[in-house]
């Protein structure tokens, strides 16, 4: 993919397809001869309950959702969700927690105030750059549900397979928090009750919250919660209780149908993308693990393909690598304030000439400087 566009390493809200942002800007002032653009119609109206219908069965196909899960289109965020789900799924009794980095951990905390929450596994200890072997989990044996953060963003953690908590004794659903890294590869449905994920990392913009929810854990909410966040009262009304992120369905819609028609030899959609990211983060580790100059603390079976934390081994040269790497048009690249370091997001609008580019300037920055 050619592009005279600087490359957006963004941890979110990120870069996005090219063709997806020139065709939200060709419909902007006129929706397919409506007289009005997206932002501009009711969300009861014909036009966009045509966009917002595609967007759902679009989202259905390229994940491969089962008929039996509702997918929803709120608000609130993956934060808004770490209240959203306590309140509709604990019931007000016991929640379990495998805390494996900091969007984990903010689940965890939050979800105290509206339930007992356990950690039953945790690789603090480690500074959170290996995953604790799911047959070590010591899950509560009433709990209501189990939260993952199958990729942490900051962290640069994954989940390469989702655990079978049936296999390990347990009965309650398995909650997923994949904002980072949905629709960049497959998921296995039979081991989830629920996943959500905010839309700005890897399907558009900022604003749009996707739920996917079985459908026997849909009337269990909490008496105080805010109906406009009961998943049941959502899907009972098709995600129109109240006014969607009417913007962000139809731009993520967009997005969906990019994906649709990205191609990989005879592989097509998300299992396009997830062989094209899989090459991509191969990339990027490779030249950091063959480098003396930089370095990759997390260990090689659970490094994330979508977000790459790294270091220079001399930090003393952070503010020259990033005014240079500007220079260059590789944007955003400094590591989260609470990690330091850089990091390089290289979600599915990300092609390979931009990872390239990035170890390219690497190679280069460190010549230069070693």
């Amino acid at each position: 993919m050619a592009t005279t566009r600087p490359y957006n390493f963004s941890a979110g809200p990120a870069a996005m397809p090219e063709a997806v942002l020139q065709r939200a800007a060709e419909e902007m002032l006129d929706w397919h001869g409506s007289g009005m653009g997206v932002m501009e119609m009711s969300h009861r109206g014909k036009e966009f309950g045509v966009i917002a219908a595609q967007a759902e069965a679009d989202f259905r196909t390229l994940l491969a959702v089962p008929a039996n899960f509702h997918i929803l289109f709120i608000q609130g965020g993956g934060l808004g969700e770490n209240a959203i789900v306590p309140l509709n799924l604990s019931r007000g009794t016991t929640a379990d927690f495998v805390v494996t980095g900091s969007w984990s951990v903010k689940s965890h905390k939050e979800a105290q105030r509206y339930c007992t929450a356990n950690i039953v596994a945790s690789n603090t200890a480690n500074g959170h750059t290996r995953l604790p072997e799911p047959s070590t989990w010591r899950m509560s044996s009433d709990t209501s549900y189990v939260h993952l953060c199958t990729n942490e963003t900051i962290n640069g953690v994954e989940f390469q397979e989702l655990p079978d908590l049936a296999a390990l004794g347990c009965e309650a659903p398995l909650v997923i928090d994949f904002s980072s890294h949905v629709a960049s590869r497959s998921v296995d449905w039979s081991r989830v009750g629920l996943a959500f994920g905010g839309a700005q990392k890897n399907l558009g913009p900022a604003g749009l919250t996707i739920v996917v929810v079985r459908d026997d854990l849909l009337d269990r909410a909490l008496k105080i919660c805010p109906s406009a966040f009961n998943y049941k009262t959502v899907a009972d009304n098709q995600s129109m209780y109240n006014t969607p992120p009417t913007w962000g369905i139809y731009v993520a819609g967009l997005t969906f149908q990019w994906l649709m028609h990205q191609t990989e030899g005879d592989l097509s959609g998300v299992a396009a993308m997830e062989q094209r990211n899989a090459a991509k983060a191969r990339l990027l580790y490779d030249f950091i693990d063959n480098s003396a100059f930089y370095d990759n603390k997390v260990d090689g079976s659970c490094r994330s393909r979508m977000n790459i934390p790294f270091f220079l081994r001399d930090e003393s040269r952070n503010e020259v690598f990033l005014t240079g790497a500007r220079e260059a048009g590789l944007l955003q690249l400094k590591g989260h304030k609470s990690v330091g370091g850089m990091r390089a997001s290289i979600y599915n609008a990300m092609p390979l000439a931009g990872v390239q580019a990035l170890v390219g300037y690497m190679r280069e920055f460190e010549r230069k400087h070693a």
